[in-house]
């Protein structure tokens, strides 16, 4: 496994949502992937797409930007990323606290392609800990002000 190749499709699913691409989003899992929203909602393999242009055609979604943590290796083929990441309102040029999220993706390789099994937003509220929440905005402020979608 090469750290690359995971943080690749990492920025591409960050990208199509970017780019509201449900169909994009959706491709980059398995058959049998599965995906849980930051409120709660889920969705597995052709949900995915279904979900997905309900989300986008139901209001502008703000852009995704995020800092990988870790990608590591559980067994050949098979890699955990883990990062932290925030949104951008549309026409904004800051982050929103308010949806600060970890997220953390589970994917496999197989065919020479990885694929996404599982994507969790989890939402980095830091109850009570608001210097938790700045420390979240600050490593992920650079990432917005050099225009990039993962760092």
């Amino acid at each position: 496994m090469t750290d690359g190749e995971v943080r690749d499709l990492y920025t591409r699913l960050l990208g199509a949502w970017n780019e509201r691409d449900a169909g994009t989003f959706a491709a980059l899992f398995g058959d049998d992937g599965a995906m849980i929203g930051f409120d709660g909602s889920q969705a597995a393999g052709p949900e995915i797409r279904d979900h997905l242009q309900a989300v986008f055609a139901g209001h502008p979604t703000a852009a995704y930007v995020a800092r990988v943590r870790e990608v590591r290796s559980l067994a050949p083929g098979v890699a955990l990323l883990r990062a932290a990441a925030g949104m951008v309102p549309p026409g904004g040029h800051d982050l929103n606290p308010a949806v600060n999220t970890l997220q953390t993706m589970l994917a496999t390789r197989t065919g020479g392609e990885w694929r996404i099994v599982l994507f969790q937003n989890t939402p980095a509220q830091f109850h009570g800990r608001p210097e938790l929440t700045e420390q979240h905005l600050a490593d992920l402020r650079p990432v917005v002000s050099a225009g990039q979608t993962v760092a």
